[in-house]
């Protein structure tokens, strides 16, 4: 692994965009592999500067979410197709048939979770994956286990994730308890992984992600198995 520790959080949202920004100029129509949640909101406002300084061009680009909550509209402010909507989608020139995220409405999850299997197949690794971490190491909604998944699937969410999350909602109660997500294989498939850490609440999960072994109860580790990986974090993050 890769490790680029930062000042702070907008250097850190910096060195992310520009690793991103990288992979669309070599390709500009590569496949980024997004994530959702308050860390990469920085990242996102850096490519949206770039795109509206004409740096860099979304107009080729096809997107794969890593993970929906379920069940959820994706007109719900709180879902996450709304969220990229917000804090990217609609404020560069991306074309949005080509933006995918699993199906939170879907009447049968297990098979939505198929079908996004085949569309992250379909379209190609990505580029670039952005991941965020929990602070128990889960990625994407992978939470600890005896055991992980390999490919999308649909999972329960643990309480401290829903503790987490249960700021962005009017209530603990609203949270979903469900997700559908990209399994561990799913994740490893990209080409470039990049993980994004600030502030104190991350230093354990990322210290035990650096320690370099394989462990279900940090699915971050899991990580060490990919050979391009840059962990991106903050002072804070890092020293704890």
């Amino acid at each position: 692994m890769k490790l680029i520790i930062c000042k702070n959080y907008d250097e850190m949202s910096a060195a992310a965009a520009n690793i991103v920004a990288e992979a669309m100029k070599a390709d500009p129509a590569c496949v980024l592999g997004l994530a959702t949640g308050s860390t990469p909101v920085g990242m996102y406002k850096k490519l949206i500067e770039m795109n509206k300084a004409g740096e860099i061009d979304f107009s080729g680009v096809t997107t794969v979410n890593l993970d929906e909550y379920y069940p959820i509209s994706p007109e719900n402010d709180q879902s996450y197709r709304y969220f990229m909507n917000e804090n990217l989608f609609d404020h560069v020139n991306i074309d949005k048939t080509r933006t995918f995220v699993p199906d939170g409405q879907a009447a049968d999850p297990a098979a939505a979770c198929e079908a996004y299997e085949e569309i992250v197949a379909k379209v190609g690794p990505a580029a670039v994956q952005v991941l965020g971490i929990g602070q128990n190491g889960h990625i994407g909604f992978n939470e600890p286990d005896t055991a992980l998944e390999v490919k999308t699937h649909v999972t329960g969410l643990t309480e401290s994730t829903i503790k987490a999350n249960a700021r962005f909602f009017a209530s603990e109660a609203d949270v979903p308890t469900k997700a559908l997500t990209m399994g561990i294989g799913t994740i490893l498939g990209a080409k470039k992984i990049i993980i994004l850490a600030n502030g104190t609440a991350k230093h354990a999960a990322i210290a035990k992600m650096l320690e370099g072994k394989l462990d279900t109860s940090c699915p971050a580790s899991m990580l060490n198995l990919h050979a391009d990986v840059t962990v991106i974090c903050d002072e804070a993050a890092y020293n704890g």
